[in-house]
């Protein structure tokens, strides 16, 4: 992403109270992670230190630092999800992808995520794929669902 970019996004929502936010998820959208470059010219553009835009980008899990795969695939393992049967879809999921937490399939189109509540906790366990939620998934749903992604990208 370039400087100008960043510049322009900054300059967009700059107005808004509470801009880094707003900012940070716009520059997320765009790039799908936050550059680092981006930290220092966002911090100059508020006035805020380098290291208060990195210690927001850092709090917030849904912020990345990162590229990462063309689909992010979360699983729930808030309580709700884990009294149903999370534990048993995340193994399921590690060992049919072949990877752990936070890590990227090889072929670039999977990252595998945890994430702590979706909201959605009366049709546990649930997934989040990209935008998209997915209610009472066992180990069966969750390779349909994968395989839609591949056959789609």
């Amino acid at each position: 992403m370039s400087t100008e970019t960043i510049e322009a996004i900054v300059d967009r929502l700059s107005h808004k109270e509470g801009p880094l936010l707003p900012i940070l998820h716009a520059i997320q959208a765009q790039q799908g992670f936050i550059p680092s470059d981006a930290v220092g010219l966002i911090g100059k553009k508020l006035n805020l230190s380098r290291a208060e835009v990195h210690g927001v980008v850092s709090f917030y899990h849904d912020f990345k630092t990162e590229s990462g795969g063309v689909n992010t695939v979360q699983i729930c393992r808030a309580e709700a999800c884990q009294s149903v049967g999370s534990e048993l879809l995340e193994e399921h999921a590690k060992a049919s992808l072949k990877l752990d937490w936070g890590e990227t399939s090889d072929d670039g189109q999977i990252t595998l995520e945890p994430v702590y509540c979706l909201g959605n906790c009366a049709c546990s366990p649930s997934v989040r794929i990209n935008d998209d939620i997915y209610a009472k998934v066992d180990a069966a749903r969750f390779d349909e669902l994968v395989t839609q992604i591949r056959k789609n990208n």
